[in-house]
This record gives C-alpha cells, sequence and structure tokens, in this order.
C-alpha cells in the first residue's frame, strides 16, 4: 500500500519563492494563450495570368481577428479598395465582375489547425472555413504558414479560386484577357488585441 504522505504534495515543504512565481506565471501563459489578435493592415492580393495581359491588383485594408485559444479567425476585404496597375482594369474589376455596389466585401470565417503558440519558427497549418466572393459561398480547406515572432503572428497561404465557383462570368469578347483562375495571395501580421 502506498503511504498518501509520500505521494501527495505537501505545500509546505515547497519554499514560498517558488510558489509564488508558479501562481504568477499561470496566468500570464493561459492569457497569452486564449488572447485575440487583430490586424488592421492585412494584404491580400490576386494575380490572374491571361494570354493577353497578366492582371494584378492588391488590397491593404484587410482586417481580421484571430483568436489564439479556439483557432477561429475571421476577416472582411473591401471590393473597391483593390488597386490595379491600369484606372481601366479597376473601374472593369468593380463595375462589370465583381458588381462591388452590390457585393461590397468578401469574407472569410473559420479555424486555423495545426499551429502552436509556443513553437519558434514557420509552421504548416491549414485553414478552413467560409470564403465569401461576390455573394456566393464556398467551403475552403487551403494550406499557409504561421509564425509566432516578437508577440505577433504572421500568416501566409496562397491558393486559386475558379471564377465561375463564385459567379464571376467573363464577357465573351474578353475572355482572352482574363484567365478563368485566379491565385490568391494572403498575408496578415496580428497584434495583441
Amino acid at each position: 500500500m502506498v503511504d498518501k504522505r509520500i505521494t501527495a504534495i505537501n505545500i509546505r515543504t515547497i519554499p514560498m519563492r517558488i510558489v509564488f512565481s508558479a501562481l504568477l506565471l499561470l496566468p500570464a501563459v493561459s492569457h497569452t494563450f486564449s488572447q485575440r489578435y487583430i490586424a488592421e493592415d492585412g494584404v491580400i492580393s490576386f494575380f490572374s495570368d491571361a494570354p493577353v495581359e497578366d492582371i494584378t491588383a492588391t488590397n491593404r485594408n484587410v482586417t481580421s481577428i484571430f483568436t489564439a485559444s479556439t483557432g477561429a479567425i475571421a476577416f472582411s476585404v473591401p471590393i473597391r479598395h483593390f488597386e490595379f496597375e491600369k484606372k481601366l482594369m479597376k473601374e472593369h474589376f468593380n463595375d462589370k465582375y465583381m458588381e462591388s455596389d452590390r457585393f461590397p466585401r468578401s469574407t472569410f470565417s473559420g479555424t486555423i489547425t495545426g499551429y502552436s503558440m509556443t513553437a519558434t519558427g514557420p509552421q504548416r497549418v491549414r485553414a478552413k472555413g467560409k470564403l465569401t466572393i461576390h455573394g456566393i459561398v464556398k467551403e475552403i480547406d487551403v494550406p499557409g504558414s504561421f509564425e509566432v515572432k516578437d508577440h505577433a503572428i504572421h500568416m501566409k497561404t496562397r491558393f486559386t479560386v475558379l471564377l465561375a465557383d463564385y459567379g464571376i462570368k467573363i464577357p465573351q469578347l474578353l475572355w482572352e484577357n482574363i484567365s478563368e483562375e485566379i491565385q490568391i495571395s494572403v498575408d496578415l501580421t496580428y497584434n495583441p488585441k
């Protein structure tokens, strides 16, 4: 039979400075792990590889929130904030393809899996959730990278979407100008809220 006096931890035998230090650290670790992070100036860009002309646009007005304890993530992209090399491209993008007055935002809500808040260096993760573009919601599951550095979280991903999946039609006259697949790149830096 095991002596209960040996297996039980007697707090009186542990020096008070160790108990005090442990009590101070526990809330800090718990608070850091469950903390919310905000990205207020994230960057989303897209690239269309077409026979006649490549099209690139960048949006630096992305807002996102990430909860470390659950992996929950959400972001919102104002469509009219995409910047193009040519003014005419921006007009066509907003008026003819994205119908930005009718669908002013693209959003994503889901979860990030496969990360550790205490790991060093980039980690391979997955983002799963609902991506809304042009008013149409689709489930996506994409790979990405996740890195905790200097109290901030850096997340990146690159994936492809088909315009047809989101009801974006290419006029017959312009089918050589615009690819049916668009490569999307996301680069977000989160800071504690």
